[in-house]
């Protein structure tokens, strides 16, 4: 007795409206989870960042221990780091790490390793004869460690030459290194102004310009060894960022909470 052939039951294909409505859901989808990636990422790169931070102020805590306590300077014939950074390719402050880097004072500190110099988020980049080269730094001393140039920014302010010197407002105030966002990058010192510091709001500015690269924030490392996130609150200052253009810098701006934070942890009046 012969059974009766099997009979396979046709297949669906998706209709085209059916196969837009997928795609139309994946891409809703993707719209709501790729901000939540972006911000997540952005997150893993200020960790990263405030790690870079704390192992270079480890390395300035090991050569000031070399060195009778003496802290090297921000800026000066005797600075942590030379050279400064534009966005010329001719330049080769801006990309080589055998100009400036590998000649600094922390270099044999901090392992030698070129990485602990720029935070992951800082993307700037220049032209050399065509290659686009990514920049070597975007670190920064605070001023008031012992630079020439200072104290036209705050005269009658602490000056920290020696480890002695840091009574006011104490290690755990007072930062050390920052990133410095890439338009107001030149050279090794980030400079706070303290003029008008604490009471006359009106005279504050903003002499260069802090980083807000992770999520409007700012990694800060301290003398203790402790790292921050600080996150601005004033848009003042976090201006739109424009690639490959320097800002203009030393920019009035009265009554700005960020500018007062940095202020209250950078250094304090000797009179």
């Amino acid at each position: 007795m012969t059974s009766a052939p099997l009979v396979r039951p046709a297949l669906r294909a998706f209709t085209l409206i059916e196969l837009l409505v997928v795609i139309a859901i994946i891409a809703i989808l993707a719209g709501m989870l790729l901000p939540a990636l972006s911000k997540a990422k952005t997150k893993a790169q200020g960790i990263k960042c405030m790690a870079n931070g704390r192992q270079m102020m480890l390395a300035w805590r090991l050569y000031v221990d070399d060195n009778r306590e003496r802290v090297p300077q921000s800026y000066g014939p005797r600075a942590w780091v030379q050279g400064s950074l534009d966005f010329n390719g001719a330049n080769r402050s801006n990309w080589d790490i055998n100009k400036d880097l590998t000649n600094s004072l922390l270099w044999s500190y901090c392992g030698r390793s070129a990485d602990l110099w720029k935070c992951p988020a800082d993307l700037s980049t220049v032209k050399v004869t065509g290659v686009t080269k990514p920049r070597v730094r975007s670190i920064s001393m605070n001023a008031w460690f012992d630079s020439t140039d200072v104290d036209g920014f705050g005269p009658g302010f602490r000056i920290y030459k020696t480890t002695a010197d840091l009574i006011e407002p104490g290690p755990s105030m007072t930062w050390l290194f920052l990133d410095e966002r890439e338009d107001s990058m030149n050279d090794g010192e980030f400079v706070v102004g303290m003029t008008g510091f604490p009471d006359k709001p009106a005279s504050w500015k903003i002499v260069d310009f802090p980083a807000s690269y992770h999520n409007g924030a700012c990694g800060f490392s301290f003398v203790d060894g402790h790292s921050e996130i600080k996150k601005w609150r004033d848009a003042r200052t976090k201006p739109v960022l424009r690639r490959g253009t320097e800002m203009t810098l030393n920019v009035a701006s009265p009554n700005n909470p960020d500018v007062l934070w940095m202020m209250e942890r950078s250094t304090r009046s000797t009179r």
